[in-house]
């Protein structure tokens, strides 16, 4: 089963910080998707397990931004 969670993200600003963000959460095992939205601040992530807020917000950090 395939469990939607949606974070804030501080400091997106564009395309880049989108696909920068999305691809960092890809690599969290059991993560199936990750959208993320520079307009509403938000990533959109999709994962057969529930998520550890402290891995999303490690690949966040990762990717040059903060969670929320």
């Amino acid at each position: 089963m395939t469990e939607i969670t949606e974070f804030r993200v501080v400091g997106m600003t564009c395309s880049h910080c989108e696909h920068a963000v999305a691809d960092e959460i890809s690599k969290i095992p059991s993560v199936t998707g990750a959208t993320a939205n520079a307009s509403t601040g938000t990533v959109r992530v999709e994962a057969t397990d529930p998520l550890d807020r402290a891995d999303v917000a490690a690949a966040v950090d990762e990717a040059g931004y903060e969670l929320a």
